[in-house]
């Protein structure tokens, strides 16, 4: 009964015999069916990418629900899953950052941002009236105080971490692994040059396009429209869309990577 979640999974409250919360882990399953949701920390900013599948082909490209919004000026947030369930999350993003800036005529902290919206998502499990949020949620964002930025990840449970490197959504584990090959953590590059070895926002959208492009199977994926944006130096530290140029450029560079990639492949398979 335990491993099935029979007469366990009724209450976000309610624990199985092992320890489990089933409605979480359903919550979870959600994110995981959903969209590629990306962002990655680079030296001059943050950029966030999402996976936006089309459910059908009658439908008008940007027409869709955003699955990446503003919350504030220096902030943005990226979600996947259940869109109806991120819209409530980023409502309440909107409402922490502008219920911090007029308490205390500052911008919010992203530390403070992420840690506020983990606890608004953990409160949905904790009720059995209630369900926990079927929607993980990217937060790039930059604080003026520090002169810092940083990219956060809040997931159903209400668990929030800091990241060089996000992924959530169906992707998320191959997109893992492919931005541990980039160069995104100062650590990583300590003995080349440290921060000045890592990738730039620029580089960043290119290489986003690249793994959700590789991650998609167009025999049996849905087609699906990219939608970017970033927080950087060049934006003035505020979040914006990623022009549509940049996006076709990168789009452009990501297909023929990977068609150079796959040619290689073939030719070293065909010398064994």
């Amino acid at each position: 009964m335990a491993s099935s979640g029979s007469g366990y999974d009724l209450s976000s409250s309610t624990f199985s015999p092992d320890g489990r919360i089933f409605q979480i882990e359903y919550a979870a399953k959600a994110v995981e069916n959903a969209g590629t949701a990306l962002g990655l920390r680079c030296r001059d900013g943050v950029v966030l990418a999402v996976e936006k599948p089309l459910a059908n082909k009658m439908l008008v490209a940007r027409t869709t629900g955003r699955r990446i919004h503003t919350v504030d000026e220096h902030a943005g947030v990226a979600i996947t899953g259940f869109v109806s369930d991120g819209r409530q999350i980023v409502n309440r993003a909107r409402e922490e950052a502008s219920s911090y800036d007029t308490t205390y005529g500052t911008k919010i902290p992203p530390q403070t941002l992420a840690s506020r919206l983990s606890t608004y998502v953990h409160y949905f499990t904790l009720h059995g009236a209630l369900r926990p949020f079927g929607a993980s949620t990217l937060v790039a964002a930059y604080d003026p105080a520090t002169k810092h930025h940083s990219l956060h990840m809040v997931e159903p449970s209400g668990v929030s971490y800091e990241y060089f490197g996000a992924a959530a959504g169906r992707g998320r584990q191959p997109a893992r692994t492919e931005m541990e090959k980039l160069a995104i953590n100062p650590k990583s590059t300590a003995g080349a040059g440290g921060e000045e070895e890592l990738i730039t926002c620029e580089e960043g959208v290119k290489q986003l396009a690249k793994i959700i492009y590789t991650l998609h199977d167009e025999s049996k994926d849905k087609p699906f429209e990219l939608e970017m944006s970033w927080l950087s130096e060049g934006t003035g530290w505020k979040h914006a869309g990623v022009p549509k140029d940049v996006i076709a450029s990168a789009t452009v560079w990501a297909k023929k990577e990977i068609e150079e990639a796959e040619e290689e492949s073939e030719d070293d398979e065909m010398e064994e």
